[in-house]
Parts: C-alpha cells; sequence; structure tokens
C-alpha cells in the first residue's frame, strides 16, 4: 500500500494546490523530526495547513498528539491547523466508526482546546484502501478532489 499511500499524498497535494496558490504544498514536510503527509506553507502569517491522511494507520490518535506537542512548544512560527483525513478503513460495518478513530478526533478536539493556535477538524476519505497486492479503488481520485474541497473551505 506505500505506493498508492504515496500517490494519494501527491495526489492530495496537487488538488489543494490549486485550490488555493497562496501556499506552497509539500508532501514529507517534516515538523521537527515529525513527517507531515501533507502540509499547506504560507508565505505571510496564515495558518500552517497540516493534512494526516489516515490510510489504516494502527494509532491515528498519535498525529494530533505530536503536532499539538510541538505547537504547544512554540515550534510553529504561525498558528497550526490541521485536518485529519480518515479513510473508511475506519468505517464500522455495522455503522459508526472505529473506536481508533473515536479517540484520534478526541484527541484532537482536546487539542483544539487546550493548545493557543491549534485548529483541528476531521474529514472523510471517500474510499477503503486496498490491502497488499490488491487494486486501488476506481473512485479514489475523486474521492480525494473531494477531500482537497473540503479543506479548501476551512481556509
Amino acid at each position: 500500500m506505500g505506493e498508492f499511500t504515496d500517490d494519494v499524498h501527491a495526489a492530495l497535494r496537487d488538488a489543494l494546490a490549486s485550490h488555493d496558490t497562496a501556499r506552497d504544498w509539500r508532501t514529507e514536510w517534516y515538523a521537527d523530526r515529525t513527517p507531515v503527509d501533507v502540509a499547506g506553507v504560507p508565505g505571510d502569517d496564515s495558518p500552517l495547513v497540516f493534512v494526516e491522511v489516515e490510510m489504516r494507520r494502527a494509532d491515528p490518535a498519535n498525529n494530533p498528539v505530536k503536532l499539538a506537542r510541538h505547537a504547544a512548544d512554540g515550534e510553529f512560527d504561525a498558528p497550526v491547523l490541521l485536518v485529519q483525513v480518515f479513510s473508511g478503513y475506519y468505517d464500522l460495518d455495522s455503522g459508526g466508526v472505529s473506536s481508533k478513530r473515536e479517540n484520534a478526533t478526541f484527541v484532537g478536539c482536546l487539542a483544539e482546546e487546550s493548545v493557543d493556535g491549534f485548529d483541528y477538524h476531521a474529514v472523510d476519505l471517500r474510499f477503503t484502501p486496498p490491502k497488499r497486492g490488491r487494486r486501488e479503488p476506481e473512485n479514489w481520485r475523486d474521492a480525494v478532489e473531494d477531500v482537497a474541497g473540503e479543506i479548501a473551505e476551512l481556509l
């Protein structure tokens, strides 16, 4: 799934760049030693935009924790908007979402409440990523474009 995930990150970066040309959109941007999947770095004092794409991560709560910790430590020169994008992997067949997603969202909301200059949003990526060796979903590019549009509305 690594190559497919890289393709999703690159497509999201490009889609975001078409929606918001004021930021330099990059994949694998580093906050200290912490890689961020997609980042929008502004040329002014606008918020840094961090997008973490959770395809099949075992512990998605770790992403808002580490980025909020960096923000609380004053490691960023601008406010931070973290958008955590969850694939269909975290959806339950019975309806609702997994406790992994609930925990990550809970932590992100706590961070938003307690860290000045830290804003958090969770967004749905409307496909389930393939398991190793299987083909990617046909609608993945449309789903990525939809997420980019949702993120652009937050800006």
